[in-house]
């Protein structure tokens, strides 16, 4: 079985919290300079995968006043959590199991750490890196089947999942709290000499731990921490509400065990840290992303001027075939 402590995720997917920081900002910058260079951010992705931008955007002095503005990195955080919970939502309408959400998202959270939003839609990302997590999982499930399931057009799917396995840099085994979750309520029960009453406890316990995994999964928690702690918090949260046995004595069984070099002050404050992310989540507003679309919209060079015309050149084909029908059809003659 594979080891997190040696796997690619431990060695190249865990940030501190000013290396994130500073990722955002690098994709955000390279997203406004390209605005500025071309007129537009959207990439194009081929058939085969390979990527291009569209020829820049003629834009003349009168124009100057209405060029774009560049999504800010708040309002790219919220695109991304609202496309997350997006993710979360298609895995439940097709029944995937919660390691194929959870593979999902770490992919989906991984690539915007090399793009920006503006670069690529996060609802195509989105519907491919669930295809991809269907893949690595074995959860066979066809690109036609998902993009039919959701009313998208599959194609896009597949021209992407090369773009994201890249942007992964193909490192495609990843680990998520709900494994670990189990074995520290498997380890729990020895732990506590666990009776009948208290292991229906600990069931509860853990199913009350699997929706806070779900919270902590929609934070920036799992690039900044082990997927061990991010379970210990979950199972912590959980504790408080049933009260199944004393944590903290628990935490400390679990370094003497382990002949941590950790202290247990700096174990709890980790999970301290991991809990205020939770608490300082913020989803956006219906206002928030109105905002954020239009500035999206007029970033990859649709404004709403051409939205407007666009929909009066439908209603004006549309008349003009109920004319046609009406007057009968043309003479051959």
């Amino acid at each position: 079985m594979a080891d997190f402590q040696t796997s690619t995720h431990r060695a190249k997917w865990i940030f501190n919290p000013q290396e994130l920081v500073e990722k955002y900002k690098a994709a955000n910058q390279r997203a406004i300079q390209t605005l500025e260079k071309y007129g537009t951010t959207q990439m194009e992705v081929d058939s085969d995968g390979s990527l291009s931008y569209p020829e820049p955007i003629a834009r003349d002095n009168a124009d100057k006043h209405s060029r774009p503005k560049p999504l800010n990195i708040e309002e790219e955080q919220f695109m991304r959590v609202f496309y997350e919970n997006k993710l979360r939502e298609v895995c439940s309408a097709f029944y995937f199991p919660n390691k194929i959400q959870a593979t999902a998202l770490i992919y989906f959270k991984r690539f915007y750490l090399q793009w920006s939003v503006m670069e690529h839609h996060p609802k195509h990302i989105m519907l491919t890196c669930v295809y991809a997590a269907c893949k690595i999982e074995e959860n066979h499930v066809s690109a036609e089947e998902l993009g039919k399931g959701i009313s998208q057009d599959h194609q896009m799917i597949l021209n992407y999942e090369m773009v994201v396995y890249q942007s992964l840099e193909f490192d495609l085994i990843v680990y998520a709290p709900h494994r670990p979750v189990e074995g520290f309520v498997n380890d729990m029960e020895e732990f506590c000499g666990a009776k009948d009453e208290q292991n229906q406890m600990l069931k509860d316990l853990q199913e009350t731990a699997r929706v806070e995994v779900d919270k902590i999964m929609l934070t920036d928690a799992p690039h900044l921490f082990p997927p061990g702690q991010l379970a210990l918090v979950a199972l912590r949260s959980a504790n408080e509400l049933h009260k199944v046995l004393d944590f903290e004595r628990y935490l400390r069984s679990i370094l003497t065990r382990q002949n941590s070099e950790h202290t247990i002050s700096e174990l709890i404050e980790s999970l301290n840290v991991i809990d205020a992310w939770v608490r300082k989540y913020k989803f956006p507003t219906e206002k928030d992303m109105k905002h954020i679309n239009r500035k999206l919209k007029s970033c990859w060079g649709h404004s709403s001027h051409d939205d407007s015309k666009k929909r009066e050149k439908k209603r004006q084909k549309s008349q003009k075939s109920s004319n046609e029908n009406q007057n009968g059809p043309s003479s051959i003659a």
